[in-house]
């Protein structure tokens, strides 16, 4: 939509509904998974020094955090009416059976 349609998304609330909900799914991704793998251990496998389970928890909810909301970010940005401004229907009057 336009940004001067009186439709239009606030730029706030777009940002809200994508941050929201990917907060979320990432607290919810983040007991999951360090309920089946302890960071202390993907630590030491992994050779990335020292880190504690603290730091390793808040190392993985980010990650999280950043994939949930980009895969928000995405779907958000898909949603979006085409310009067709821009396309002519390669060359098409648009009417049928022509």
């Amino acid at each position: 939509m336009m940004p001067d349609s009186p439709r239009a998304i606030p730029k706030t609330q777009s940002i809200v509904a994508v941050l929201w909900p990917s907060f979320l799914l990432a607290g919810l991704a983040t007991g999951l998974f360090f309920t089946a793998f302890d960071p202390q251990t993907l630590v030491n496998v992994g050779g990335y020094g020292e880190i504690s389970r603290l730091g390793g928890y808040t190392i993985g909810f980010f990650l999280f955090w950043g994939l949930t909301a980009g895969s928000s970010l995405l779907t958000c940005f898909f949603q979006r009416p085409c310009d067709t401004s821009r396309h002519n229907n390669g060359g098409h009057t648009g009417e049928q059976g022509t």
